[in-house]
C-alpha cells in the first residue's frame, strides 16, 4: 500500500521547537487493518486542520497488518487537543478492540529539522521498546 507522505499544515516558526510523535500500530488481523486502513485518511485530514498541526505522514503495511505515523505538533497540549477530538477520539477507542500491540514516542526537534523521516521515527519506536 502507499504511504501517505509528510504534509505540512501549518509551518513553524523556523526558530521554534516542535513536539513530534511518532506510532506503530499492529493489528491482531487483516480485517481490523483493512479498517484502521480505511479510517486513516479521515484522521490525517483531520490533523492537516487541527490548530497547531506542523506535519504528518503515514505509513501503511496492510498486508503486515502493521502502520506508522508520524506527525509534529506546536506542543504537547495541541497533539492531545487533536486527540481528544472528532473522529480520532471515537476511531481509535474502536481500534482498540482490534490491535494487538501498539507503541508511541514523543520527542522535541527544531522546526528547521522537519520533517522526520521514516528512520528516526522507527529509531525512536524501537527505543521505547527496549525500554519497556
Amino acid at each position: 500500500m502507499p504511504d501517505i507522505p509528510w504534509s505540512t499544515p501549518t509551518r513553524a516558526a523556523p526558530d521554534a521547537e516542535v513536539y513530534v510523535m511518532a506510532s506503530r500500530f499492529e493489528t491482531a488481523t487483516l480485517t481490523g487493518a483493512v479498517r484502521f486502513f480505511l479510517k486513516s485518511p479521515g484522521i490525517i485530514g483531520q490533523i492537516r486542520k487541527a490548530p497547531g498541526a506542523h506535519g504528518v505522514a503515514l505509513r501503511a503495511r496492510v498486508l503486515s497488518r502493521t502502520f506508522l505515523t508520524l506527525s509534529a505538533w506546536e506542543d504537547r497540549e495541541a497533539l492531545y487537543r487533536f486527540a481528544r477530538s472528532e473522529p480520532h477520539r471515537s476511531s481509535s477507542r474502536a481500534a482498540a478492540g482490534f490491535m494487538k500491540e501498539s507503541a508511541f514516542a514523543f520527542w522535541t526537534v527544531p522546526a528547521a529539522q522537519l520533517p522526520i523521516g521514516w528512520a528516526e521515527a522507527e529509531r525512536r519506536l524501537a527505543e521505547q521498546k527496549s525500554a519497556a
